[in-house]
């Protein structure tokens, strides 16, 4: 899914970049990828994207701190222990999404 998403971004980047439609043809490709975007399934599906990859990188995180946390210098554990407790303190990431 991930490769299909990247091929189609670069095909439009590449057709909006190499087109001779001129400002018409981008500022109606710009109008319907603002659609998408506010299109409340694709939203939805964003957040839920966004949900588990946190999920996962917390998990991953666990495990690599188990393997290798005494090895890591007390500046790094810090800097990673503050940035864990203000996103799970406050239930927001720094970009104000929800991480319930």
């Amino acid at each position: 899914m991930r490769y299909r998403l990247t091929f189609i971004a670069g095909l439009a980047l590449g057709y909006v970049l190499g087109t001779r439609a001129g400002r018409e043809r981008y500022e109606k490709l710009k109008k319907s990828a603002r659609q998408v975007a506010q299109n409340p399934a694709v939203r939805n599906a964003a957040e839920s994207a966004a949900q588990q990859g946190r999920s996962v990188a917390g998990k991953a995180f666990d495990s690599a701190y188990d393997r290798v946390g005494e090895h890591v210098p007390a500046s790094v554990q810090g800097r990673v222990r503050s940035l864990r407790e203000r996103t799970q303190h406050n239930g927001h990431d720094e970009w104000g999404a929800g991480t319930t």
